[in-house]
């Protein structure tokens, strides 16, 4: 039988409030939940303070839905002073292998006897260390020998005369070099080495997993189980937050909807258009984010809400841009950007009707590079600029061009519809935002955190968010222009190019501005000019700031209340509370009893991918080789020739590679020999 635990009231989902007050530290709560607990650790005792907590929302619909350490010593000496490694401590006339074996000794006794050194003088022959204090004694010196690539330390003051209290915050020899160093003998087949036995990679792998579960709050299972609780307390330390979690027949996981009560605090001050998009999980269980984001005063992304389901779907956007809808209300100016998936659209449609749906300008540059394959570099020369400019007029000649160079394209993009990839034609005001380039952001932020197991993945989205509500409340409040920082950026080059601009006065509101060969009308009554940017982007266009140079008006208060430093600094008011230990967790019986179950997923056999399969028409960069600077090929397979003396460089025929022409008799002879 289907079961609905108790959910919230439906009126705490529509439209956006300022909230009176948020938690900013919960007492004795640290920071996230302690690594390595079990979910059974979990306390169920009702305490005072998470009384009047409101319950999630678990919903059961139906199922045919589509679509232990022994520290840093051992570390140090299985690591670095194992066998093959280096042995035994800095003293005078020890020899090392190489210079780098020497450095990785003193990194390494510097980081377990707390301190910190500086290269005093490093020659090709010989080196120099001391400790950073100016007045210590410590130092080592080597040199090279002179028959084979060894090093030998000779002079070593051990002693330290640095006051015991000096102690450098930044620890400069613990290099992600050196702890590489450090673990990398105990990913060497670890048994034979320990145990005297050989382990296969699929067993050696299987046990990195193990150990990685006892980071990661458990195995996968265990995570699921422990999400409903953890949930609660999410909303218990974040009151006002909106939590969603819809499962299937069996209590399997289906659907999770998170919205902080920052957030939804923060939108009403910022620009109602909306970038959605969605990226798959990388664990067990796999799955899909969805992610909806918008961009705050300054330009930065700021995160409205995130979903997990089961796929890309029609049924899966549906739910999710259901509850974006209900949290976040509906704005009669909203856009919404994405790309062209079919899904996406149809669910735009369905759940935000009266809302304008425009597409990602470069998703459809990389459809049209796949379609029209032999016309690529007509394309980018033309699109971009057809795309963004903001005119009617140069709309239509900058459209004639690319038709003109590309025969076909026109009936395409027509098909596409020119409302939805210009921003001429745009029925709603887009601003500037032409890309779903934030969204593209935030799943590269996340790109490691979308491996973890559900739980864990949930808890890194909420750190991730609270320390960008930090900073950028701790940078608005230290903003001392009327404007943000990337506006006043933007509004301060503006401001140059309209010095070389001409203004011919008409009347009181209305002026021609001479802008090279061509002259724009400005009126300041209707807060108009003819280049259309500063009706679109609400904010003063090289036009507008001409006039403003020559007139009393001020450019701040032609700018949108969406560009100033209170909008900014009211976006990042809320604060995301952290959530306290989980053996301090208090939870309600009915969700301690709840057992959420993975979702059902096919197995396949191998390892997990984990890079991203590219786009349509996106082209992956090629890497560069390091040895002979060519692309399509690494140093490790290069197989083009170097010059070996590059003074006595000559081209050489039939090579564009340079090489070195024989100078020597010797070298002439060998040449004729070949």
């Amino acid at each position: 039988m289907p079961m609905e635990m108790p959910c919230p009231a439906r009126s705490q989902f529509v439209a956006p409030t300022p909230l009176p007050s948020f938690v900013d530290v919960l007492p004795n709560a640290s920071e996230g939940i302690e690594q390595g607990t079990a979910a059974e650790d979990v306390c169920t005792t009702p305490v005072e303070p998470y009384q009047n907590v409101p319950p999630i929302l678990i919903s059961v619909v139906e199922a045919d839905v589509e679509g232990s350490g022994s520290g840093d010593q051992t570390c140090v000496e299985e690591g670095i002073y194992g066998e093959g490694g280096i042995l035994g401590d800095i003293e005078e006339h020890r020899i090392f292998r190489s210079k780098n074996e020497l450095m990785t000794c003193l990194s390494i006794t510097a980081m377990t006897e707390k301190f910190q050194y500086k290269v005093f003088k490093s020659k090709p022959s010989f080196v120099v260390v001391r400790c950073v204090h100016t007045s210590c004694s410590w130092r080592v010196r080597a040199k090279k020998l002179v028959e084979n690539e060894y090093w030998m330390v000779t002079k070593y003051e051990k002693k330290h005369t640095c006051p015991t209290d000096f102690k450098p915050v930044r620890r400069r020899q613990a290099t992600s070099w050196v702890v590489g160093e450090c673990v990398k003998r105990k990913l060497i087949n670890p048994g034979r080495r320990k145990f005297g036995v050989d382990i296969s990679y699929s067993v050696a792998w299987r046990g990195r997993e193990c150990a990685y579960d006892n980071l990661r709050l458990g195995t996968p299972e265990q995570s699921y189980k422990l999400l409903p609780g953890y949930l609660h307390m999410l909303m218990a330390t974040n009151p006002g937050s909106v939590v969603n979690l819809e499962v299937s027949d069996g209590n399997k996981f289906q659907y999770l909807f998170i919205a902080f009560a920052a957030s939804i605090h923060g939108f009403s001050y910022c620009r109602p258009v909306i970038n959605i998009d969605a990226t798959h999980l990388k664990g067990k269980y796999r799955g899909v984010l969805f992610t909806a984001v918008c961009h705050d005063a300054n330009q930065q992304i700021f995160p409205l809400a995130f979903g997990v389901g089961d796929s890309e779907n029609d049924a899966s956007w549906s739910w999710f841009l259901g509850r974006v809808k209900s949290v976040f209300g509906v704005n009669p100016t909203l856009v919404i950007v994405s790309d062209r998936h079919r899904s996406i659209n149809n669910a735009v449609q369905e759940v935000f009707p009266q809302a304008f749906h425009g597409i990602c300008m470069y998703r459809l540059l990389n459809n049209l590079k796949t379609k029209f394959r032999n016309k690529t570099k007509e394309l980018e020369q033309h699109y971009i600029r057809t795309a963004k400019t903001y005119n009617l007029q140069d709309f239509h000649v900058l459209f004639y061009t690319l038709c003109s160079a590309v025969p076909g394209v026109k009936e395409y993009l027509e098909a596409v519809g020119l409302d939805r990839w210009t921003r001429s034609h745009a029925p709603s005001r887009r601003y500037n935002i032409m890309t779903t380039n934030i969204s593209e952001s935030l799943n590269v932020v996340l790109v490691k955190v979308r491996e973890l197991p559900i739980t864990a993945f949930v808890n890194e989205i909420r750190l991730l968010c609270q320390k960008w509500f930090h900073e950028r409340r701790t940078k608005a409040a230290g903003c001392t222009t009327m404007m943000s920082k990337d506006i006043e950026t933007k509004l301060e080059e503006r401001k140059d190019r309209a010095q070389a601009m001409g203004v011919i006065c008409a009347d009181q509101y209305t002026f021609d501005v001479v802008d090279g060969e061509r002259n724009y009308c400005v009126d300041m009554a209707l807060w108009t000019c003819t280049c259309q940017k500063f009706q679109l982007d609400q904010l003063p266009c090289d036009h507008v700031l001409a006039v403003v140079r020559k007139t009393p008006y001020q450019a701040y208060d032609l700018c949108s209340l969406y560009y100033t430093r209170e909008f900014w600094h009211e976006t990042y008011r809320g604060v995301i509370s952290p959530i306290p230990h989980i053996s301090s967790w208090t939870i309600p019986q009915q969700i301690s009893e709840f057992k959420l179950q993975p979702p059902d997923v096919r197995t396949v056999a191998g390892r997990r991918r984990k890079r991203r399969l590219p786009s349509i028409g996106e082209e992956l960069p090629t890497p560069k080789c390091s040895r002979c600077k060519e692309r399509g090929h690494n140093w490790a397979t290069c197989q083009n020739p170097i010059a070996l003396h590059p003074a006595d460089e000559a081209e050489c025929p039939g090579s564009n590679l340079p090489t070195r022409q024989p100078t020597h008799p010797s070298d002439q002879q060998s040449m004729q020999q070949l």
